[in-house]
């Protein structure tokens, strides 16, 4: 903890565990392991869903926390029901079934992570539900007995472990003919008096409750924008407009330090291609006027728009940032942030950077943007961290991938320490080799696992150092490597969607193509928009190896939809499928198209640095032979 002000807040707390994991991890460690990665993916993806933010997830325990304790069980209940039909095929000893425990309150936060007697009784309770089974802690059940379809049985005051008073529990009936119901429940006998003391002391619940949510709960819905008065069509990518922060005492000095915090979060989002986001000299017209969001959004014709303020007080300033959505009037995220105005240009350099890292874990690449933020203070250097890796995001070639290595050794210029900045430099690396523009390839692989080992040594803990240490021992043919290392990645993170594309590349062109689907479609799952445009190219060739052709056909077409007709990897995955398919007449257009992109393109210089075993590798020469290409 620092020294400074505890930060409290009321929270609805989600915790689960599996029901005889230690029992499961004796019979099959390594398929038990594989099984909770799966299911806490599911789990996760579900809280999501609801609203809800997995805060950890320590060894077979997921903590999540939510704005609203209807939201956690809806959440659940979903959660329950996915895991029961995905243990239907699994034999009785086999099935990993979670317990689950929800309760509303009061907890100490501290950065991302959760603390408190709020987070203690969930749980306690978690440990009363069966397996496969939901109970609520009392607070919980008052807040949610009549607005949900499920019946709650009462289990009593229960006495459970550094809580000094019992907690009411209630185990959640899920059976459609217990809706409504609650069983068990005996309520004392009152007096007159005794009803009007309760009466006056639900009231006051309920006004401090009232007080607490309005304080620490989720913003007030806003008036929605209207789509079709927008003075521009939305564009096909997320569409921010960053308006100028409210200063909210009188300073000069605090005025610029607030126009220059909203300039560097404009230039920030500006390096994404990704995002689209209007010009600092449009929306400064409204510094000083009281302007909706509805307004903003319709006269700029975007959908986001982030709005915030700065308050000084004494040696201390409060900034606080809101992202809306303005086509729904919801707040997607509301961040504060207390600091010391010690160095003012350092302050505005890190609330920068974490608001460009909320917006992107947002609205482009998921939570894998903390990772980015993860080991620099320095918002140069992150910003052209975030430029290098835009660059290499989309459809890469030579120019695109030297300009990115430009960028990236200008960050560890300025931060020798950034290990994210040398893990991506590595992949730049072999990108060079697999797009055939290296001039010296082992050189080039040579120097990948060095910067790649050099990010692994710097942050042990960062699941994408590891990750991204795969792919120059995949081009090394090194697969044993490239395997236990992409392995380390997604067990320091399970729901890291480049840690299972790295695996999945690994163990396809190691020629494990039955393995590598399931953790390729896994990565696909957790990024609905590929973390790479090499993702749905992989997969496609790992359903190829399997002769799993019309499979193929269709995940090479998807990535042309995703990324354009000019996805060389793509025309020629599918110039080679359509090959294999006795599809002459697709398989040579196909083939024209790949020469569109590239007129020099040789078989022979695609084929010297694919990974994959001789065989294939022969098969694959021969169809694209085949479709007419030399």
């Amino acid at each position: 903890m620092t020294t400074e002000k505890v930060k409290r807040k009321l929270t609805a707390i989600l915790s689960a565990d599996v029901k005889g994991y230690s029992r499961l991890m004796g019979a099959d460690e390594v398929g038990t392991i594989r099984i909770l990665q799966t299911y806490r993916g599911v789990i996760s993806d579900l809280i999501q869903k609801k609203g809800g933010r997995v805060v950890d997830s320590p060894g077979d325990n997921v903590l999540a926390e939510f704005a609203s304790v209807v939201d956690a069980l809806e959440s659940a209940v979903e959660i329950q029901r996915e895991l029961k039909v995905r243990n239907a095929d699994r034999s009785e000893s086999r099935r990993m079934e979670f317990r689950i425990g929800i309760n509303l309150g009061d907890v100490v936060e501290e950065g991302e992570r959760i603390y408190g007697d709020g987070v203690n009784i969930a749980a306690r309770i978690e440990g009363l539900a069966e397996a496969g089974g939901i109970c609520v802690s009392g607070t919980a059940f008052d807040q949610v007995k009549n607005k949900l379809s499920v019946g709650y049985q009462y289990l009593g005051k229960q006495t459970v472990k550094n809580i000094s008073d019992p907690v009411r529990a209630y185990k959640v009936l899920m059976e459609p003919e217990s809706a409504g119901k609650v069983m068990g429940e005996k309520e004392p006998k009152q007096t007159k008096w005794g009803w009007k003391a309760v009466a006056a002391v639900v009231v006051l619940v309920l006004v401090a409750g009232a007080l607490v949510w309005n304080f620490y709960g989720r913003p007030p819905k806003i008036e929605p924008a209207s789509k079709e008065k927008m003075a521009f069509p939305l564009p096909d990518k997320p569409s921010i407009a960053v308006l100028p922060f409210t200063t909210m005492s009188g300073e000069k000095e605090l005025e610029y330090f607030s126009d220059g915090l909203v300039e560097g979060i404009i230039n920030g989002l500006s390096k994404t291609e990704h995002v689209f986001v209007i010009a600092r000299n449009s929306t400064f017209t409204y510094k000083g006027k009281p302007v909706k969001v509805k307004q903003v959004a319709e006269e700029m014709g975007v959908r986001y728009v982030i709005e915030g303020s700065v308050q000084q007080e004494r040696s201390r300033v409060r900034i606080t940032t809101q992202l809306i959505d303005a086509l729904s009037g919801y707040h997607l995220f509301s961040e504060r942030y207390d600091r010391d105005l010690k160095d003012i240009l350092n302050l505005q350099d890190e609330i920068t950077m974490k608001v460009l890292t909320a917006v992107q874990a947002k609205l482009t690449t998921g939570e894998a943007a903390r990772v980015l933020e993860k080991g620099t203070k320095n918002l140069d250097a992150y910003l052209k961290v975030l430029e290098a890796r835009e660059l290499k995001a989309g459809i890469i070639n030579k120019g695109r991938v030297e300009r990115a290595m430009q960028l990236l050794e200008e960050a560890i210029a300025l931060d020798p320490e950034y290990a994210y900045a040398y893990s991506i430099l590595s992949t730049a690396h072999s990108d060079l080799v697999y797009l055939g523009a290296s001039e010296s390839p082992r050189e080039s692989l040579r120097r990948a696992v060095e910067l790649g080992k050099k990010a692994v040594a710097l942050d042990e803990s960062n699941p994408n150092a590891h990750a991204n240490l795969a792919f120059p021992y995949i081009f090394l043919k090194e697969f044993d490597k490239a395997i236990e290392t992409a392995e380390k990645g997604v067990s320091l993170s399970p729901n890291s969607a480049a840690g299972y594309f790295a695996l999945g590349t690994a163990l396809s062109s190691a020629d494990r193509p039955q393995e590598a689907i399931p953790i390729l479609q896994k990565c696909l799952r957790l990024s609905p928009v590929p973390v790479h445009s090499g993702i749905l190219s992989m997969l496609a060739g790992a359903y190829n190896k399997l002769g799993q052709y019309e499979e193929g056909v269709v995940t090479f077409k998807r990535a042309l939809q995703i990324y354009g007709p000019n996805h060389l990897g793509a025309h020629i995955g599918l110039a080679a499928t359509y090959s294999a398919l006795g599809r002459e007449g697709d398989a040579r257009a196909e083939g024209a198209e790949v020469l569109r992109i590239d007129p020099k393109f040789s078989v022979e210089q695609y084929m010297r640095n694919y990974p994959g075993s001789p065989a294939y590798k022969d098969r694959l020469t021969k169809a694209l032979r085949n479709a007419g290409l030399n």
